[in-house]
């Protein structure tokens, strides 16, 4: 399946079995991670995030399904199809002025239960990005769930929870997802350990568009505070503990609270995809 955001919902059932994570701290997988982030870094913002081509063919980048009421959620459903955008242009900008090509992905609202290229997905499911379809399926409720559960409101917050998977969709651009579970596949042994580093890569993916948003002037006073609340409020300790159980970094697939806020933070004060390079170092 594909990369997703690490909260368990409802009833406190997993999301999609997320059968990702990188190799090591050496050989080739390293060597690949490190030439793709450092060809895609060290070119900053672009600023002025506009183009005058449809990266989506004509086609709306997001699907908000027939469940999703517009007449309560249009707003929302408006802001997502901002950030996608958004994210989408700074990459596609980003690659672009690497002399590679990007493909913009998709975002598919819906509540209460869908179908996605990875399998079914319902409000336990939580964010996640489908590596076969190459999109990012989100539940409108997850929104409720972030800011009253979890204790981190506002829309930025909503905007790094979006970001962090078209961060998973730059892994798959990159073919560093691919690689990946290459990886994973010849030590199944390292799986949670490897899934970690590949999750807080997209964090950082994700802080590397806040940088951006930064650089246009277009942050308010307290959204970087609601950004690193929402990735602290979803680390596997934080979650571990709020459900009551033992707090076992050994079963982690996300990273604790201060690694997720860390990584988002390295991505935003660098602003350079090659600073994303958790495989690396802690």
């Amino acid at each position: 399946m594909g990369g997703g955001f690490g909260i368990p919902m409802g009833g406190g059932g997993g999301g999609i079995p997320i059968p990702v994570g990188v190799g090591g701290t050496g050989g080739l997988i390293l060597v690949i991670i490190v030439v793709v982030l450092n060809l895609l870094g060290g070119s900053g913002s672009s600023g002025s995030l506009g183009s005058a081509l449809d990266p989506y063919g004509g086609q709306p980048a997001v699907d908000p399904q027939a469940t999703v009421d517009l007449t309560n959620n249009g707003d929302l459903v408006q802001f997502a199809g901002f950030v996608l955008d958004d994210t989408n242009t700074l990459w596609a900008d980003t690659f672009q002025r690497a002399g590679q090509s990007y493909t913009p992905t998709r975002m598919v609202l819906f509540t209460s239960a869908t179908q996605s290229g990875c399998g079914p997905a319902n409000a336990q499911t939580g964010p996640f990005y489908c590596p076969v379809d190459q999109k990012v399926y989100l539940d409108l409720g997850f929104f409720q769930e972030l800011s009253k559960r979890f204790g981190a409101p506002g829309d930025f917050a909503q905007a790094y929870v979006i970001a962090h998977e078209v961060g998973h969709h730059v892994q798959q651009e990159t073919g560093i997802e691919q690689q990946v579970t290459q990886q994973q596949q010849q030590d199944p042994s390292q799986q949670n350990a490897l899934s970690v580093k590949l999750e807080l890569q997209a964090d950082c993916l994700a802080g590397v568009w806040a940088y951006s948003v930064y650089q246009r002037g277009d942050l308010d006073p307290g959204d970087v505070d609601e950004a690193l609340k929402a990735a602290s409020a979803v680390g596997d300790d934080r979650i571990q503990a709020s459900a009551g159980q033992r707090v076992n970094p050994e079963t982690w697939t996300h990273g604790s609270a201060e690694q997720r806020s860390s990584w988002f933070k390295k991505g935003m004060s660098s602003g350079d995809p090659a600073a994303c390079d958790t495989f690396g170092g802690q």
